[in-house]
C-alpha cells in the first residue's frame, strides 16, 4: 500500500491474534519495494524472519510491532547508510558470539536507532566498522539462562567512530557497552545493571560518557589500554563480587574525572600501569577500599575529592606511587582524618597520611583483610600512632579539607541517590565528621596554649 510516498507494511490477523502466514513477507516486500528515503509503518503484529535494510529507509512501528529473528545470525542487518528504526521490539537473534549474531547489527553510517525493545538476544546493537550512529532511548535485555560470559554485550562498539549513545536501557548483558578501537564517541544518560561491566574500553581513545549510571555490577567500568577519556557526573555504585571495582584503570593514560560518584564498591578505584589521570570533585564513598594502586601507576592527581565512610583509604601493591594528592594548595576531604584546623582556614594543620601500617600490610598480602576489625589491627593502630617510627608510606595529603568539598548540587549525587540513597547520605550529613577534629584542635589549643606562655616570658 502507497500513500504520499509512506509505504505500509500490512499485516493479516487470525481471530486468536497470531499474525498470517503472508504478515512476514509482506514486511520483506515493502522494504524490497521501497525506493531510497521511504518511510514503512510497521503495524502491530508478530513478523517472523531476519531483515536486511541494503536501501535507505525509515522504519516505524506502530504499536509495538515484533520482529523475531530465525535463531540464526542478526535479526535485523543495516547495511545502507541514513536509516531510521524506531519503536519496534526485536527478539531471538541467534546464538554465535563468533559471528556477531546481535538484535541489530549495523555495518554502516549516519543511522538512527531510536526507542526499540531489544529480548532474547546475543548481543543487543553491534556495530560494526559503523560511523556517525545515533543509538538512543533503547531497551535492551540479554538472555539470563546464559552465564555471564556466554553472553554478547548490550552495545557493542568495534572499529567505528564518532558514535554517539544516548538513554538507553542495558541489563542482562555481559558489558553494558564494550568499545574496541572506537574513538570519540559520546555515551549519555545510559543505564547499565546486572552484568560484568558496565562500561568496557579496550584501545578507544578520546571518548566521551556523561551522566551515565553504572550499578550492580561485577564492576561499574573498566576503561584499557586508552588515552583521553573524559568521564563526568557518572555514578558507579553496588558494584560487588569477586575481584570487583567501582573503575579499573588498566593501563589508562591522560584521563579526566570529574564529578562522578564512586560509592558502595568492593574497590572503588583501581589502578595498574595508569599515569597522568586527573580526579577532581569526586565523591569516593562506602567503598571497602576507596583506591588500590599499582605502584607503577604514577604522576596521577587528586585533588578536591571527598573521601567519605571507607573503610580503607588506600592500599598500595608495592611501595609508593608518586600520586599528587593536591594541586594549587588544594587538597581532597578525608572523613578519617584526625587532623585540626587552628587557624580556621578550612585546611588542616598537620598532613593526612593517607596509609596506615595495616594499609600497607594489606597492599602485601590481601588476605589480612580478614583481620581488618580484629584486636591485632586495633593494636597495630594504636602502636604505629603512639610510635610513628615506621616510614611506611610517602601517599600524603598535604593539605587536606578539614571540611567536605561542597558537591552537593551535583547531578551525579542526586542520581546516585534515586539509585541507592544510603549510598550517599553522608555527603550531605558530614557535620559530625568535621565536630571532631575541630574539638580535637580546641583542646590541643586549651592545652598547650600556658606552655607557650611560659616559653615567651
Amino acid at each position: 500500500m502507497t500513500a504520499g510516498g509512506i509505504r505500509i507494511g500490512l499485516l493479516l490477523l487470525l481471530v486468536c491474534g497470531q499474525p498470517g502466514a503472508g504478515a512476514a513477507q509482506d514486511l520483506l516486500s515493502a522494504i524490497r519495494a521501497a525506493a531510497p528515503g521511504d518511510t514503512i509503518l510497521v503495524l502491530p503484529g508478530t513478523y517472523t524472519g531476519n531483515l536486511l535494510l541494503d536501501r535507505r529507509v525509515v522504519l516505524i512501528g506502530m504499536g509495538n510491532p515484533v520482529v523475531r529473528g530465525e535463531g540464526r545470525g542478526s535479526v535485523m542487518t543495516i547495511t545502507a547508510d541514513s536509516c531510521t528504526v524506531r519503536g519496534i521490539v526485536i527478539e531471538h537473534s541467534g546464538p554465535m558470539l563468533v559471528n556477531e549474531d546481535a538484535g541489530i547489527l549495523l555495518k554502516s553510517r549516519g543511522n538512527l536507532i531510536e526507542g526499540n525493545d531489544l529480548r532474547d538476544i546475543l548481543f543487543g546493537i553491534y556495530l560494526f566498522h559503523a560511523d556517525r550512529n545515533t543509538v538512543r532511548g533503547n531497551r535492551i535485555r540479554g538472555r539470563t539462562a546464559l552465564d555471564l560470559g556466554e553472553r554478547g554485550s548490550g552495545i557493542h562498539i568495534w572499529n567505528s567512530e564518532r558514535n554517539q549513545f544516548r538513554g538507553n536501557d542495558i541489563a542482562d548483558v555481559r558489558d553494558g557497552f564494550y568499545i574496541q578501537n572506537a574513538g570519540h564517541s559520546l555515551i549519555e544518560r545510559n543505564r547499565a545493571y546486572n552484568l560484568r561491566y558496565g562500561v568496557h574500553y579496550m584501545y578507544a581513545d578520546s571518548n566521551v560518557f556523561l551522566y551515565n549510571s553504572f550499578s550492580g555490577n561485577v564492576a561499574g567500568g573498566a576503561i584499557m589500554y586508552s588515552r583521553g577519556i573524559v568521564m563526568r557526573h557518572n555514578v558507579f555504585s553496588h558494584n560487588r563480587g569477586f575481584a570487583s571495582f567501582g573503575i579499573l584503570f588498566q593501563d589508562c593514560h591522560g584521563l579526566e574525572a570529574d564529578s562522578n560518584v564512586v560509592s558502595d564498591n568492593a574497590v572503588g578505584l583501581f589502578f595498574e600501569a595508569s599515569t597522568d589521570n586527573t580526579f577532581r570533585h569526586n565523591v569516593i564513598a562506602r567503598n571497602d577500599v576507596a583506591l588500590q594502586m599499582f605502584q607503577n601507576s604514577v604522576n596521577n592527581t587528586f585533588t578536591g575529592n571527598n573521601f567519605i565512610d571507607n573503610l580503607s583509604p588506600l592500599t598500595i601493591v608495592g611501595k609508593t606511587t608518586g600520586t599528587r594528592w593536591s594541586e594549587g594548595g588544594r587538597g581532597n576531604y578525608w572523613s578519617d582524618y584526625q587532623g585540626y584546623d587552628l587557624d580556621g582556614d578550612g585546611i588542616g594543620d598537620v598532613p593526612m597520611k593517607i596509609q596506615s601500617l595495616f594499609d600497607y600490610l594489606e597492599g602485601q598480602n590481601g588476605n589480612t583483610r580478614l583481620y581488618l576489625y580484629s584486636p591485632a589491627s586495633q593494636a597495630l593502630a594504636a602502636a604505629a600512632k603512639a610510635f610513628p617510627i615506621l616510614d611506611i608510606t610517602m601517599e600524603v595529603d598535604s593539605v587536606p579539607s578539614v571540611r567536605p568539598v561542597d558537591l552537593g548540587t551535583l547531578p551525579a549525587v542526586r542520581l546516585a541517590a534515586s539509585d541507592h540513597p544510603s549510598a550517599v547520605d553522608e555527603q550531605h550529613g558530614q557535620k559530625a565528621w568535621v565536630a571532631f577534629p575541630l574539638a580535637a584542635a580546641a583542646a590541643a589549643w586549651l592545652v598547650f596554649r600556658p606552655r607557650a606562655r611560659r616559653k615567651h616570658s
